[in-house]
């Protein structure tokens, strides 16, 4: 049997879904490095690690990420209990960090680097565009439903719907989106109140109207560029029982899908 302690992890992402992965594998008392990029656009920012790249550490829940400059300083986060995050999009590092399990964790939904099982022992995939065991040992399932968290050994996760999930009737209404190309400007925060019809942001003078009366769980960062159409925040209609700082009941499956992956490779 592997020391798991003493197995490496590289996960490819620090977003929403990641760091619940991440915030999962830390209480199990793994160790590993986050990849990001070098402006993230997290909706859910309260729940995300990459929001280190920004502020030089982040705190979920319980766990801290601290921004390294290089793969050398790994070792010494991991030794104050914390998580390592550094800015490597096209993961040069990889070479230097020679993980024991590589996590595919962009939700990008499209293979476009070459992932490969050659890249390491283990190599898991989060969500569509990737296939099982060609481009990855497993491929894990994150569409909501029966199948969330499945371990897929041969195939493809589910194709990506394209609609958010489902919450008090609500999909497409939950979401920001931006109305032009330009910059996202807002005085909204995380976690207020607002109505139906009521402006959240401007986007190169247009407003960003909520869909729905609620909770503001999710807003990208003030003064970051955007495209027509990219999600920009979303509202919960549960209002106060949304609790925008705890990590979803999704990112939790998951997590304990991607753990029992590693257990079937290394608890043997």
């Amino acid at each position: 049997m592997a020391d798991l302690k003493e197995l490496t992890i590289l996960m490819r992402g620090a977003g929403e879904m990641a760091s619940g992965v991440a915030h999962r594998l830390w209480r199990a008392g793994f160790r590993l490095v986050m990849l990001d990029l070098p402006a993230p656009l997290a909706v859910r920012r309260r729940v995300s690690f990459c929001e280190a790249v920004h502020q030089g550490s982040m705190t979920v829940e319980d766990a801290t990420a601290i921004l390294i400059d290089g793969p050398e300083q790994a070792d010494a986060v991991w030794k104050k209990g914390r998580l390592p995050l550094l800015v490597d999009p096209e993961m040069t590092s990889l070479k230097a960090l020679n993980p024991d399990i590589l996590i595919e964790a962009t939700l990008s939904k499209k293979n476009d680097y070459g992932l490969n099982p050659n890249m390491a022992p283990l190599i898991i995939a989060l969500g569509p565009g990737f296939q099982a065991p060609e481009d990855a040992h497993y491929v894990i399932e994150t569409n909501r439903g029966h199948n969330l968290g499945r371990v897929i050994e041969s195939g493809a996760a589910e194709p990506n719907t394209g609609h958010p999930g489902d919450i008090k009737g609500l999909t497409w209404q939950r979401v920001l989106r931006a109305p032009r190309e330009g910059v996202f400007e807002t005085e909204h925060q995380i976690a207020d109140l607002v109505q139906e019809g009521e402006a959240i942001a401007m986007v190169g003078g247009e407003p960003v109207l909520a869909g729905t009366a609620g909770m503001i769980r999710g807003l990208i960062r003030p003064g970051t560029p955007v495209s027509k159409g990219l999600k920009v925040g979303d509202v919960d209609p549960r209002g106060k029982q949304a609790l925008p700082g705890n990590i979803s009941e999704k990112a939790r499956a998951i997590g304990g899908s991607v753990l029992e992956c590693i257990l079937r490779k290394y608890n043997t």
